[in-house]
């Protein structure tokens, strides 16, 4: 009876595939040629009204092939998977439930008196920290280099560069691959190097159905974005696509890209206009063994997206990692957000509670209780607390949360900051130990989500964020000295984002 169930759910969604492709193939009837294929060949899509039309319908398709993927084919090729992600939800979001009650009702509301100046405390000591993190986080060091891309033309031309120069494969594990004319752009030089190197594309089925139905203010106007990017980069190509699941609306928002299995890049920006031309944001490059772990987790990702889902995921793991990059840097430490686990958040808590000097933190997203009372804390214990938010948010509820944010932190002595602009970037400084990555200050980046960030105690690379991102940006950014207003709707919205952003 399990099997004759299992071959059913197969079928109806492989036939609500075959109609979904029908609707978005066989909508309106004027069309026109765009480029994009291998060799000149040109991809036909519809124009005008026919064309509106076909990406409503394309909507809706991709729309359906996400549930159908997550309510369907995931119990299927990955029970054990989907089986975790709703124990972990429920678990982390009843446990998070009643932390955030306690916050609010009893600990935020006890820290009362006077804030004290900025002390003049030496930092914790970096090398008692390693320590302590090994056992909060069980993760153990690697080594490798660390350099910061900051802003979209920075990123882009050394990753581009990194394209061409690559020899045998390029891995893209992105959240979002925009269909807009950038990401098009991106997706056409892949397709032209996959005629000589292994290409393969990840991107979460989620994240990218929501991005690719709005599209970029500066877009160009005349600009007609592809119904579908996984079509767009296949067509003409040997280009290998997999849209990650999305099992009880859970996503996989890390970005890294790696190349030739010896050179990584990873950190907030997805692949797409916003992120190329109107955004701050910021990657960094990465190199030594520890790009042998990145790619081992991308190759399972890439593994656990496929048919054979969670077999291949395990057989993947039991392969081990290899050892191709280079021998080279510093300790580096990779910290991730998975099923019930966490890396990412306990190590940043336990930061803000050891920090005795300073907390910087740029994020675009600040809705977490915890970490909030924790910074209140450690600002009345004298530390120096500052935070950067984005001017211009590009998320309503996340918005609104984040000014009940700035006034809670402003009542405790934290200094926050106006960015001028949107602000994407990810990242802070404890006291010297670096954590940058993927991760917003959110429950989806801390406690859902699949993400990941690396952290290193290494001062050179303590120093360059502050000189390329923290400096910098502090400078340009309007201090926030009175309270915001928070009207009663971002109130409402505040409550929501907490239960289930």
């Amino acid at each position: 009876m399990s099997t004759q169930k299992n071959d059913k759910q197969i079928f109806r969604t492989a036939l609500i595939i075959a109609v979904t492709l029908l609707g978005i193939g066989t909508t309106g009837c004027a069309t026109e040629a765009v480029a994009g294929g291998r060799d000149g060949a040109e991809v036909i899509q519809p124009t005008g009204a026919a064309y509106k039309t076909s990406r409503r319908v394309a909507g809706a398709g991709q729309a359906v092939l996400v549930y159908a993927n997550s309510v369907h084919v995931d119990p299927v090729i990955r029970p054990v998977s989907h089986a975790a992600t709703l124990a972990s939800l429920i678990l982390k979001s009843t446990d998070g439930m009643l932390r955030r009650v306690t916050i609010g009702t009893v600990r935020m509301p006890a820290l009362r008196g006077p804030i004290p100046e900025v002390g003049n405390n030496a930092p914790m000591n970096l090398t008692t920290w390693e320590r302590r993190l090994d056992k909060v986080t069980h993760t153990k060091q690697s080594r490798g280099t660390i350099e910061f891309l900051v802003d979209g033309e920075e990123y882009f031309s050394r990753m581009t560069q990194a394209i061409d120069d690559a020899n045998e494969s390029i891995d893209i594990r992105t959240y979002i691959f925009d269909n807009d004319d950038y990401a098009a752009s991106v997706a056409d030089h892949l397709k032209k190097r996959s005629e000589d190197v292994r290409v393969r594309v990840m991107f979460d089925g989620l994240g990218s159905m929501q991005a690719m139905q709005i599209d970029p203010e500066t877009m160009p106007r005349d600009y007609r974005p592809a119904l579908s990017m996984a079509m767009y980069l296949e067509w003409g190509s040997s280009v290998r696509v997999r849209t990650t699941s999305n099992p009880w609306l859970t996503s996989d928002h890390t970005k890294t890209t790696i190349i030739d299995r010896k050179i990584a890049f990873v950190g907030g920006m997805n692949i797409g206009r916003e992120y190329r031309y109107d955004w701050h944001d910021l990657m960094f490059e990465v190199r030594g063994p520890v790009v042998d772990q990145l790619q081992h987790e991308s190759d399972k990702a890439w593994a656990r997206a496929g048919i054979f889902g969670d077999l291949a995921n395990v057989l993947t793991f039991i392969k081990g990692k290899s050892k191709d990059a280079e021998d080279l840097g510093y300790p580096v430490r990779v910290l991730q957000t998975r099923n019930f686990d966490s890396d990412i958040y306990k190590a940043q808590v336990a930061a803000i509670r050891n920090a005795q000097s300073y907390i910087l933190i740029e994020n675009a997203y600040f809705s977490d209780d915890l970490i909030l009372y924790e910074l209140a804390r450690a600002r009345r214990r004298g530390v120096d607390v500052r935070v950067i938010l984005p001017g211009a948010g590009n998320h309503g509820p996340l918005n609104a949360s984040n000014l009940v944010a700035i006034n809670q932190m402003l009542e405790h002595g934290i200094r926050v900051y106006r960015y001028p602009g949107m602000s994407h970037v990810k990242a802070a400084i404890f006291d010297g130990w670096v954590c940058v990555g993927s991760a917003n200050f959110d429950k989806l980046s801390l406690k859902v989500n699949k993400e990941l960030n690396l952290a290193t105690s290494d001062q050179t690379v303590a120093n360059a964020l502050l000189e390329r991102v923290f400096i910098p940006d502090l400078m340009i950014s309007e201090e926030i000295i009175d309270p915001v207003e928070v009207t009663m709707t971002a109130r409402l919205a505040e409550i929501i984002v907490d239960e289930l952003l």
